[in-house]
């Protein structure tokens, strides 16, 4: 799972309570700042931290879209695919 729009990996935010990433806040998608409006799922799989969120563009794009963001703990980084 590849940002698609983009070469560099993608910029995450990400509330961190007990452990880095525990849940993202928001990110950049092919330019555009995204914020996370609920988290609708999340899950775990080996060395990797898995989210399905709702998200809105903060430059006045309209409507939600919904991403899978993972976080891969191995390699400190981040991928993102819009579903």
């Amino acid at each position: 799972m590849a940002d698609e729009g983009s070469p560099q990996p993608p910029e995450v935010r990400c509330h961190s309570g007990r452990s880095y990433a525990d849940r993202p806040q928001s990110f950049v998608w092919r330019g555009q700042r995204y914020r996370v409006v609920e988290v609708e799922r999340e899950w775990l799989e080996p060395g990797q931290r898995h989210f399905l969120v709702s998200a809105l563009g903060e430059t006045g794009e309209k409507g939600e879209k919904r991403f899978q963001i993972c976080y891969h703990v191995p390699k400190d980084s981040w991928t993102l695919r819009e579903i």
